[in-house]
């Protein structure tokens, strides 16, 4: 193993960052986390709420749920997900109308931020553009109440997100833009630098995508690693028992692998990948449907009189009048 002085300079060598070829070992999440860091179950924490009784172990384990929620994002079915981000968010909203010190106030409208960005996403996955914009921008007031400029980066990059998806690539410059100014120095950049070269990409500007590329990376460089970690796409987004745990991220790698076959001239695999993506519960169908279009045209230009390609093409075609 390198030392720590050498992994930077190779990572950097390869174009990535330090943790993506030396990564350290995981951390535990979930209910167990809740209870081991504030020593309250779910339901001992909405009875302190309900007793009015807000005090700093309250806000903690409120905190501390309000991760979970977002980390079970990839994987946890929308409709459930949207259910309970919803109730956590009635409960979280319901403390503003009680007698609180302004740093708990703060915290309050900081947690409503991080609740209202996760129920726009899932809106937004389950092709309810309308509410996830609404929402998206309650997140952005929400932000800048609490001055919280992380919340605001985000909320920013929820916009880039719904540009990215329906075409719009002037507009993911513009967001990225409005989100590195509000929040340049927090994890989010990383992000938005991803967002603004996917624009320049799909404009064509080869230069401009380097660039964004180089100062995500950069900036990926000098943070700490997260607490909640990220996994490779197929081999860790499967549990021991075949389960997925990151479902949206490993359909777009099965398209991916789909393009590939398809170019090779292997119909039947590039169907069977795209097939594999459309499935599953878990799924944000306005992405899901952006990275099937790159599948969707070589099949179209190359298979369109196969049999295969033309149900692909069927089923792709339902799902967009669908969203």
């Amino acid at each position: 193993m390198p030392s720590d002085f050498y992994q930077p300079i190779i990572a950097a060598t390869f174009g990535t960052v330090t943790h993506a070829i030396f990564p350290v070992a995981g951390q535990r999440d979930g209910n167990a986390e809740i209870v081991a860091a504030s020593g309250m179950e779910t339901l001992d924490i909405i009875s302190r709420l309900q007793a009015s009784d807000v005090d700093t172990a309250t806000l903690d384990a409120l905190r501390i749920t309000t991760d979970r929620l977002c980390s079970e994002y990839p994987y946890l079915p929308s409709g459930q997900l949207a259910a309970e981000g919803r109730q956590w968010l009635k409960h979280v909203a319901g403390l503003q109308a009680q007698r609180l010190t302004l740093a708990q106030h703060r915290e309050v409208l900081t947690l409503s931020g991080w609740l209202a960005l996760l129920i726009g996403c899932v809106e937004y996955d389950m092709g309810d553009r309308a509410a996830a914009e609404s929402t998206r921008r309650a997140a952005l007031s929400l932000a800048r109440e609490a001055d919280n400029p992380e919340i605001s980066g985000w909320a920013h990059e929820m916009r880039a997100w719904f540009a990215l998806t329906t075409g719009d690539y002037r507009g993911i410059l513009a967001a990225s833009q409005a989100g590195t100014d509000a929040s340049p120095k927090h994890g989010v950049a990383v992000q938005l630098a991803a967002q603004e070269a996917e624009g320049w990409a799909r404009l064509g500007d080869r230069r401009q995508t380097e660039v964004a590329l180089d100062r995500g990376r950069k900036l990926l460089e000098g943070m700490p690693y997260p607490e909640n970690l990220a996994h490779e796409v197929i081999r860790a987004g499967t549990d021991f028992d075949g389960s997925e745990r990151s479902p949206m991220r490993m359909a777009e790698a099965r398209i991916t692998l789909g393009v590939v076959a398809a170019r090779q001239g292997d119909l039947d695999q590039a169907v069977n990948y795209g097939e594999w993506a459309l499935k599953g519960d878990r799924q944000s169908l306005p992405s899901l449907l952006m990275v099937s279009r790159e599948l969707a045209a070589i099949i179209n230009r190359n298979y369109a009189t196969e049999t295969a390609g033309q149900e692909y093409l069927d089923h792709l075609t339902t799902l967009t009048r669908a969203g």
